[in-house]
């Protein structure tokens, strides 16, 4: 097998460091030690896009992303959303955002260079906070892992009652709140359903190589 190869490298805002990785045609991004996601594990991303739109039954015009990653939410909420939609990246770490316009670039087919995508380089919080004038049809939610596996303590905000209060606030009626995550937080669902929304969970394959695995999406309405 051949061994992983570090191609890049940078500092979370939290100071801690984040890695590209490559072995093969498969990538990896790092935080602190932790596996963050893998190219090969593209499905339960791309499914983050397609659940999270598809309660609105028409093509969304103003889509949020917390989180590039690697670009496969971003590339699937465009292939969902309409020929004048916005729809904007919030990333925290600059650097992600560059390697998604070089060697990650092509892994889901380069997103950013869609007319439609914004980049917006800090806490996706804040872009939610500013929202309540211009609210937004979906949100979606790729940072860290998910609700209780987190490898950036400051990230706990977005997914505690304060967190979830102001995404119902930035949402339209009948917006959608989908969040993913490595693994099933039943206590999530509560808080969700508390701050206001309507609140289910699905499981879905984390890779199309059908290794077994699965994460987690929840799918909540306004």
């Amino acid at each position: 097998m051949k061994p992983w190869v570090t191609l890049a490298t940078a500092e979370a805002p939290d100071g801690k460091p984040i890695e590209l990785r490559q072995r093969g045609h498969e990538f990896l991004i790092r935080a602190d030690g932790l596996d963050l996601m893998s190219s090969d594990d593209d499905c339960s991303s791309k499914a983050l896009a397609s659940l999270g739109l598809a309660p609105l039954k028409r093509p969304a015009r103003r889509i949020l992303i917390g989180g590039l990653g690697m670009g496969f939410t971003l590339r699937a909420a465009l292939d969902h959303a309409g020929p004048d939609a916005e729809v904007e990246v919030a990333e925290l770490v600059g650097a992600v955002a560059e390697w998604n316009r070089g060697a990650l670039g092509a892994v889901a087919n380069r997103p950013l260079q869609d007319a439609r995508t914004r980049v917006f380089v800090g806490d996706v919080c804040d872009r939610i906070a500013k929202s309540a004038k211009t609210p937004w049809d979906a949100i979606l939610l790729d940072v860290d892992n998910g609700p209780d596996a987190l490898a950036h303590d400051a990230n706990e905000r977005l997914y505690g009652p304060k967190g979830l209060a102001l995404a119902h606030a930035a949402l339209i009626p009948g917006g959608v709140l989908a969040v993913w995550s490595f693994s099933d937080d039943r206590s999530f669902t509560k808080r969700c359903r508390r701050a206001g929304f309507a609140a289910r969970i699905e499981r879905v394959s984390a890779s199309r190589k059908g290794r077994g695995r699965h994460h987690f999406i929840w799918v909540a309405q306004r």
